[in-house]
């Protein structure tokens, strides 16, 4: 049984999340990339605060989360197989980073780096995404394409069948759901983010990123990583890297990579972070009856591997 470690992006933040583990590998692991970042990070994650939230903090966290989820993860079960990595947008870094492609410590300076230019972007108020449910990925398309004369209205996260995000701007995007509820869509809401990522509007940021992240130095990946611009597996260093910077621009095609990994015998999927998003992600994506989807988000969890 071919596994894959999968790490969840922006979307999956809540304060307490981590509060299902019991090992100071948490505390310790915040505390260092607290220190690279500037700020107590766990005690964003442990109290009530409008902060958690905000892109510039809730990536660094998220990055965080995950890759502390993952030294759990091998402390407690050192034996696992684990023949692929991938991340959702954000939990791309994560996956990098658990592949040996940067440290910890060079992943926090890029998330924060990569938080800060995606929020800078756009003005504040001016973008927005929506999530489109209920509709074919080719009609959600016809609709972006024939609004794009207007403005810039993109689908850019390909999460499962019957579910896409687009972003864009604002004004756009609010004017466009009305459109994809008469084409069919069960539903057709404005998510509550402020970046409109992964579409066109991010190029700039991404211009500026990859300007920034010549100056570390990667190496090429211990497990294959399943990159969202290609839905595919990539070791290359040089290749890792560029797609980083082009993924700020470019959809997520989560479904095509969960696809793919299916393709190439992972019948075992591990979610490595707070929240089930991917979890229900990728069991409306994959077909094999007898794959094997779980979280790990508690103690409690590592008793289903």
């Amino acid at each position: 049984m071919k596994s894959v470690l999968l790490f969840p992006g922006q979307g999956s933040q809540s304060v307490g999340m981590m509060s299902g583990f019991d090992s100071s590998i948490v505390k310790d692991t915040f505390a260092s990339g607290s220190n690279v970042f500037g700020e107590d990070l766990l005690d964003l994650i442990t109290s009530d605060n409008d902060k958690i939230n905000q892109t510039i903090y809730t990536q660094p966290i998220m990055f965080l989360s995950g890759y502390t989820t993952y030294l759990l993860l091998k402390e407690k079960k050192p034996n696992l197989q684990i023949d692929y990595v991938a991340g959702h947008s954000l939990g791309e870094v994560t996956a990098a980073c658990v592949a040996g492609v940067f440290s910890v410590d060079t992943a926090v300076q890029i998330v924060q780096k990569r938080a800060q230019l995606m929020q800078n972007a756009v003005p504040a108020g001016d973008g927005a995404m929506a999530a489109i449910l209920g509709l074919e990925d080719s009609v959600v398309e016809e609709i972006c394409d024939a609004l794009q004369s207007t403005g810039v209205i993109e689908p850019v996260n390909y999460n499962s069948p019957g579910q896409i995000v687009v972003a864009g701007e604002k004004k756009l995007i609010e004017q466009s759901l009305d459109k994809f509820k008469d084409k069919g869509a069960k539903r057709a809401l404005l998510l509550p983010v402020s970046v409109p990522s992964h579409c066109s509007l991010m190029k700039s940021a991404a211009e500026d990123f990859g300007k920034y992240l010549n100056d570390f130095e990667f190496n090429n990946a211990d497990i294959p990583i399943i990159q969202n611009v290609c839905a595919s597996e990539v070791i290359d260093k040089s290749l890792i890297k560029e797609n980083l910077v082009a993924q700020l621009f470019n959809p997520v095609k989560w479904t095509a990579s969960i696809q793919y990994l299916e393709k190439q015998g992972v019948s075992n999927f591990i979610e490595s972070g707070p929240g089930k998003v991917l979890w229900g992600l990728n069991r409306r994506i994959t077909q094999l009856e007898d794959s094997k989807h779980i979280t790990i988000n508690s103690d409690e969890a590592f008793n289903e591997l």
